[in-house]
């Protein structure tokens, strides 16, 4: 969880080079002016050694078709590495988000995990830690990466004390909105979640799908309850539920479920939402045919730096912080959010030490080329005044020095038997196949079981 002012500097670019040299000696009749030399390069010729082949293989998860700049990012920091190191050959495999997820869950049954890979933190990590999947990377945060990272981004991928996992992206989740849908109703960003019902009463009673939502993914309806779990319970009333020193049937997190209920009821929501992907659903977001949508810093490039979407349309989008609601004990300034993926090196690799270097080198240079090519928040330091970004990029960082919580994403949190009941208690809720009252205790078993 991150709580701390940003303070921000370039990373340094990481040499990797490597000398190879041999030793030599002279006789007592050798001249002192050129024997010598010509004996060292006769001996360096002698065991010089072409570097030894290596392949890394790496899966990801920025396809080209919804995350093309990411994508352009890592293979650019791959063909970098790579002209660095003409040894070394990276071969990618890259899958969209939930096949990634699936894909891992396959190959970690034959321990059969990438040499690098993208992991999620805490409860989704925590699997792979216990059976001895990932290797530890402390050497790297003792030796080049020595404070990279903004301070706390690391510790949601540590466990007994060492790190398993190096983040490249910090995301908190805002309400993006479409400014000229609210200008033509007359509607203005809410600071109250009664000024927010009433932008979905009037949106919807005009034709115009207030939000836009894919829930088939359903971690994206969980965001939702989030928020509203945290401004009607306090930041801290989820989290506990969690980590078990509180309990799902707390009040605060039954009458979020409850709002959830309610929104529904209002069709704040695209039709189909249900049985959308989350791309399917953010087309209704970016196509104008729906006012709002709520989703992670990592879209901000959709509405900054993207040259495939129209300059027209970024124009017209901006942002609000989830409001108020009224009596309960959460503010406006306590996010969703956390640190993105981060890089896992497979503790069983061939190429461990090798895939190392490369991790080390990918972390520094996407915290380069993330800020300035992306507009992602990267989780390492940079130095925002050297480079030109975006208003609503230096807005959303402003809003980031000054939160007073960040509540790490739920399913993230949980371990993966309660995260997979808390997505699909999310989808039932979503579907209104289930009470309040019961996704609440759905969860609380579930939690309770797996604690045991």
């Amino acid at each position: 969880m991150v709580r701390k002012t940003l303070t921000w500097s370039l990373t340094t670019m990481l040499g990797l080079s490597m000398a190879l040299t041999g030793c030599s000696s002279s006789t007592d009749n050798a001249s002192p002016t050129t024997a010598p030399k010509e004996s060292a390069k006769a001996t360096e010729a002698a065991t010089a050694q072409p570097a030894k082949k290596v392949t890394i293989k790496m899966m990801h998860l920025w396809p080209t078709g919804n995350s093309a700049t990411q994508n352009k990012i890592v293979n650019d920091i791959i063909k970098e590495y790579q002209a660095a190191n003409p040894n070394v050959t990276i071969e990618q495999e890259v899958l969209e988000n939930e096949q990634y997820k699936n894909k891992m869950k396959v190959l970690s049954t034959s321990n059969a995990l990438p040499d690098v890979g993208f992991t999620w933190a805490a409860g989704y990590m925590d699997p792979y830690v216990k059976g001895d999947m990932f290797a530890p990377l402390d050497d790297l945060l003792q030796g080049d990466l020595k404070d990279k990272f903004v301070k706390g981004t690391t510790d949601a991928y540590a466990f007994g004390g060492k790190t398993y996992g190096l983040p490249v992206e910090l995301n908190i989740v805002p309400v993006y909105y479409n400014k000229a849908l609210f200008a033509k109703y007359n509607l203005a960003p809410p600071k109250t979640y009664d000024e927010f019902k009433n932008i979905v009463k009037t949106l919807s009673s005009n034709g115009v799908a207030p939000i836009a939502l894919g829930n088939k993914d359903r971690w994206t309806g969980s965001l939702w309850y989030m928020y509203l779990a945290d401004r009607i319970g306090g930041p801290e009333t989820l989290k506990k539920a969690i980590d078990r020193t509180g309990s799902f049937n707390d009040p605060g997190l039954v009458r979020a479920a409850s709002e959830i209920s309610q929104l529904v009821d209002m069709n704040a929501f695209n039709k189909g939402f249900n049985g959308l992907g989350n791309d399917e659903g953010k087309a209704e977001f970016m196509n104008s045919k729906a006012a709002m949508y709520m989703m992670g810093t990592w879209e901000l490039p959709n509405y900054t730096t993207n040259k495939d979407v129209p300059q027209a349309f970024k124009d017209q989008i901006g942002f609000f912080k989830f409001p108020t609601v009224d009596g309960g004990k959460g503010n406006m300034d306590s996010w969703v959010g956390g640190p993105g993926v981060g890089l896992f090196v497979a503790n069983n690799s061939k190429v461990k030490e090798e895939s190392k270097k490369f991790v080390s080198f990918f972390v520094s240079k996407w915290g380069e080329h993330a800020i300035s090519e992306a507009g992602v928040i990267p989780a390492t330091k940079v130095d925002t005044s050297k480079v030109k970004l975006p208003q609503m990029y230096i807005d959303l960082l402003n809003e980031l020095n000054k939160a007073s919580n960040i509540t790490l994403f739920a399913d993230v949190q949980m371990k993966p038997a309660s995260a997979e009941v808390h997505l699909n208690m999310i989808q039932a809720l979503f579907g209104k196949a289930v009470t309040p009252e019961a996704f609440a205790k759905n969860h609380e078993d579930a939690l309770a079981k797996e604690a045991k």
